[in-house]
């Protein structure tokens, strides 16, 4: 590849800064892993740095005391290992920076784990920009009349008009070329705190320019935020729901494989993977509710290499595909149906496999179990059907 192409097409690593204590939430965990609509604060923007074709990898700065709750929230995501941050942000985003030097990135985007609703046309401009100039601040301009406080005793009273003019709102990411950056922030380590990237920037004689962003990439800090994001994830959101069905036959063996759990029996299901009924209800049930066909169009059984395969891996890929749509999945309902072996001593097993696969709370899970009363090809022990419901929701542009 010449050095034109490569020019056109830089590395560009985000790097997320988490290692805040987000103490004026009020909460009893820091607000990047607080839930907002299924998922933690956090995981929403990193899913969208994560699906942009121009981002090569993404790195998050951590409290590292608090790593349980950032593997919990990252589950599934293919991210470069997470690095423990400092006691400001300014020696968090050094840190990550100095991180990254095996990635030998030319651009760094950085991204506070606040703001979940960075969307990919920022990004492209952020990155856009930096290919004239050292640095890119995405802000908004100051709409409102500012006024300055004018305190007489313990009351405040409205002083003198501020003018707005050329005043903009800074927001996240700010991207920088690589070594610059590093530079800057090295230069700046000993000195007064700075309050964020392009002032350490512009300490250092860089230019930064500023791009336009959107007023939903607000910062999540008090817990009117957090409601106000709540509102904006509903509006943003549709629900589908899918159904699915499927049947295996019973056969002499030592166990049968039912949503991930193997309960000991003298008989088995058959079938060409692992024959897991209930994943397979469940996997065609995810798969319909984002209109992508069913699991034998995605594991066809004249391919040799599912004989025999684990059904979390059906599974597993369904949710991939909500993921990569931006969705989540709200909620799933399996009805297992068979006189035996009897289910209910392992539901709970069940549940705790289901919602480790999908990444999604226990209490998005249902499992339940029914016979037919002894009537049919399941009340006479030749087999064993699940059927299966799921509620997806995806962004309205999807």
């Amino acid at each position: 590849m010449s050095q034109a192409q490569n020019s056109q097409k830089p590395k560009v690593i985000a790097l997320v800064v988490a290692a805040g204590s987000g103490s004026r939430m009020g909460k009893d965990m820091p607000k990047q892993y607080l839930p907002l609509g299924g998922k933690t604060v956090l995981r929403h923007c990193l899913e969208t740095f994560r699906r942009h074709p121009r981002i090569s990898g993404v790195r998050v700065v951590i409290n590292d005391s608090l790593r349980d709750l950032y593997e919990s929230a990252v589950a599934g995501l293919d991210l470069l290992p997470p690095v423990a941050g400092g006691q400001r942000r300014q020696d968090s985003v050094r840190a990550g920076l100095e991180s990254l030097a095996a990635e030998a990135p030319d651009l760094v985007l950085i991204h506070d784990a606040a703001r979940p609703f960075i969307d990919a046309a920022t990004i492209d401009r952020t990155i856009d920009t930096l290919a004239a100039h050292d640095g890119a601040l995405v802000a908004v301009p100051v709409v409102d009349t500012l006024k300055r406080g004018a305190q007489d005793g313990t009351d405040m009273f409205s002083g003198a008009t501020v003018d707005r003019n050329g005043l903009w709102r800074a927001q996240t990411p700010q991207g920088f070329r690589y070594q610059p950056l590093l530079a800057a922030h090295r230069q700046a380590a000993s000195g007064p705190e700075m309050t964020d990237d392009a002032a350490v920037a512009e300490a250092a004689g860089m230019k930064v320019a500023l791009v336009l962003g959107h007023e939903n990439n607000f910062k999540i800090t008090a817990p009117a935020d957090l409601e106000r994001a709540e509102r904006l994830m509903s509006e943003q959101m549709e629900y589908r729901t899918g159904n699915g069905f499927d049947v295996h036959r019973l056969i002499p063996g030592d166990g049968v494989i039912m949503c991930g759990v193997t309960i000991p029996y003298h008989q088995k299901l058959e079938g060409h993977s692992d024959a897991d009924v209930g994943m397979h209800a469940l996997t065609d049930a995810i798969l319909g509710a984002v209109g992508a066909g069913d699991i034998g169009q995605h594991f066809p059984p004249s391919d040799p290499q599912w004989r025999g395969a684990a059904s979390w891996k059906f599974l597993a890929h369904a949710a991939k595909l909500v993921a990569d749509k931006g969705g989540r999945i709200a909620h799933c309902d399996i009805t297992l149906i068979c006189e035996k072996p009897k289910v209910g001593p392992h539901r709970a097993a069940m549940q705790a496999k289901l919602a480790e696969i999908l990444g999604i709370a226990l209490d998005r899970v249902s499992v339940k179990a029914t016979t037919t009363e002894q009537l049919g090809f399941t009340g006479r022990g030749e087999g064993i059907a699940a059927q299966a419901t799921a509620t997806v929701a995806l962004p309205v542009t999807a």
